[in-house]
């Protein structure tokens, strides 16, 4: 299950949302709701994410996954973050290069 089915099925049950209720506030289907809570709805819209963040009072990097400041964001990469600021925009660059190369193997392998 995708970060962002995990939240979204999160934030829903902690506000005590049925999917309905999600689907009438974001203007989507019940089924769609569902679909994306059980990591099945391929790439959901930037707008449905942004629909979806504004109804959960949250950003669109936390419920995406990229807050690195969220209590459950994973320490190392949090460290790894902080050392990440202290580069020069071309070191920043080689490294956003050398994550792409990695993540690239490993949908190759």
């Amino acid at each position: 299950m995708s970060s962002l089915a995990t939240r979204v099925a999160k934030l829903r049950r902690s506000k005590d949302q049925s999917l309905q209720d999600v689907a009438e506030a974001v203007g989507v289907s019940k089924a769609h709701i569902w679909e994306l809570e059980k990591g099945r709805a391929d790439n959901p819209s930037m707008a449905l994410v942004t629909r979806l963040a504004d109804h959960f009072g949250v950003s669109v990097a936390f419920l995406v996954g990229e807050d690195v400041e969220s209590s459950d964001a994973d320490r190392q990469l949090q460290r790894m973050f902080r050392q990440a600021q202290q580069l020069d925009a071309g070191e920043r660059a080689i490294l956003d290069d050398m994550m792409k190369s990695l993540l690239k193997r490993r949908t190759k392998g």
